[in-house]
């Protein structure tokens, strides 16, 4: 019985998540990709290519969750799993098809189910008989992925390929040609400058489009780097990151668009976004010194959306431009050039980048960014061993609202454009994923964590309606199987002498 019943509560889970996936339309889209990218008119491989991935799941989860490794044991228990799924699906597609068949409009209550969806699912057959076809072909695939699953089990494949692969990375770090480049005493510059070449060669080979987005990840890169102090430093979790975005982007459109009577330059108008973005985090951190965890979360989610509020709301139309925005935001100008292309921001993105990472890489090996990182692990222990962490919280809240008044900045001036639309809490959401999704504390986490979010999702516009679902899959992803990032810092930096922490104070 136990086989039967961890099968059943496999097929149960797998079952749910075809029909989620066939509610939210993600069927008719893989299958219209999948179509496209095979140049054929047959949508239904692509459609059920994901649904039998489920399935295959199923039997092979089935069977890792039993004790015994038999193939009479791994066959019931993926046979019932299989069988379980394709009853839910079966029957979830079935009635679709015969609710649609007697004339409902069912699109009125699910707005994704269209009478191609479900005909995709049960291969355009009559209900009964697609129902029976899903059932029998879940079976199959749900058995197929026990078995393959028992199978790997016993083979010594996965030891042969670790063997092969350690040996074979032993033997490529071992060479002679990559120990001669290893060793050469100016390879760690050596890698910089090929790095910076790239950087600086990319804008003028790609177009206005991947320049643009380009820019994008750089800004992202940007506001990743502070808020990675506030919560991969820190450990405060902030969710109103964006309101200081904001700020820098409305500072430097009232300062410099001809709408309003100040019209100064962008050079003066930066500094006045980073200082007030900082006076603002000064602000906020004020009363919410004593909250931690969720609490906190709450109270800056709450202000983020006050920002975005005030921003969009009559009272204000005068400043900000209300729902319409700032139009003809200016750029800078450097030695008579008008920096008014997405190539040129490029560049000047880059060095926003370059400081960002130049701050933090100082912060992470100074006493004060040792102390953030005390107060993380532990408050009290901090508190205990003499670290004064309301006065660290409101400089982590200043140095993180910095970096984000300076991504508004280049962001509206880059856009010459500003409005509450730009700055709402899926921003806030965007740059907190990225630093978790590439690991906490981690420079290179921020930037590949940028590239993922933000630069990856360009490949493949189609999906832009279920980026949210993404987000929140790979989050539980992350957190499941590398809660740590994907490129997380590492443990265990020196500690300053006595006389290094003495001359740093």
């Amino acid at each position: 019985m136990s086989k039967v019943r961890s099968g059943a509560q496999s097929g149960l889970l797998t079952g749910f998540i075809d029909i989620f996936f066939v509610l939210v339309g993600l069927t008719l889209l893989v299958g219209s990709l999948v179509a496209e990218w095979l140049d054929i008119s047959a949508q239904w491989p692509g459609a059920w290519l994901l649904l039998a991935t489920v399935a295959f799941w199923s039997g092979s989860r089935a069977a890792r969750s039993i004790e015994a490794q038999t193939w009479k044991d791994v066959s019931l228990a993926s046979l019932t799993a299989g069988l379980v799924h394709g009853l839910c699906l079966g029957l979830f597609a079935g009635g679709m098809a015969a609710v649609m068949a007697a004339g409902a409009n069912v699109r009125q209550w699910l707005v994704q189910i269209y009478p191609e969806t479900i005909a995709l699912v049960t291969f355009d057959l009559a209900p009964v008989v697609g129902a029976l076809v899903i059932v029998g072909l879940s079976t199959v695939v749900a058995l197929a992925g026990g078995w393959l699953y028992l199978l790997s089990q016993r083979q010594e494949w996965r030891k042969t390929w670790r063997s092969w692969r350690t040996s074979a990375v032993d033997r490529v770090v071992s060479s002679r040609a990559v120990e001669q480049a290893t060793s050469f005493k100016y390879f760690d510059q050596t890698k910089y400058v090929l790095v910076a070449l790239l950087l600086l060669i990319a804008p003028l080979v790609l177009d206005r489009y991947w320049n643009f987005i380009l820019g994008t990840v750089g800004i992202y890169i940007i506001l990743g780097l502070g808020l990675n102090i506030v919560v991969g430093m820190a450990g405060l979790l902030n969710l109103g990151y964006a309101a200081f975005f904001a700020i820098g982007a409305y500072t430097v459109a009232i300062l410099t668009a001809p709408q309003f009577t100040v019209n100064t330059s962008f050079w003066v108008a930066l500094p006045v976004g980073i200082v007030l973005a900082v006076l603002t985090g000064v602000l906020l951190s004020l009363p919410v010194l004593r909250m931690r965890g969720d609490y906190l979360a709450i109270v800056t989610l709450g202000f983020g959306e006050i920002i975005r509020i005030l921003s969009k709301s009559d009272i204000l139309t005068d400043f900000t431009g209300g729902p319409r925005g700032i139009r003809a935001v200016a750029g800078p100008v450097i030695f008579g050039l008008k920096l008014n292309s997405v190539e040129h921001f490029v560049y000047f993105i880059l060095l926003g980048i370059i400081a960002g990472i130049f701050v933090t890489r100082r912060l992470q090996r100074s006493r004060l960014g040792r102390a953030l990182m005390a107060m993380r692990e532990d408050e009290t222990v901090a508190q205990a061993v003499g670290i004064y962490t309301l006065k660290y919280k409101v400089l982590a809240f200043a140095i993180g609202a910095a970096f984000a008044g300076l991504g508004g900045v280049i962001f509206a001036s880059r856009n010459r454009f500003t409005g509450p639309e730009d700055f709402t809490l899926l921003v806030s959401i965007n740059v907190l994923s990225l630093v978790i999704i590439g690991g906490m504390n981690s420079i290179p986490g921020v930037v590949v964590g940028a590239l993922v979010l933000k630069g990856l999702p360009e490949l493949l516009r189609q999906l832009d309606d279920y980026r949210m679902l993404a987000f929140g899959a790979l989050l539980v992803i992350m957190m499941i199987l590398r809660p740590e990032g994907l490129l997380p810092a590492q443990r265990g930096q020196p500690v300053s002498t006595v006389e290094e922490m003495e001359a740093e104070s």
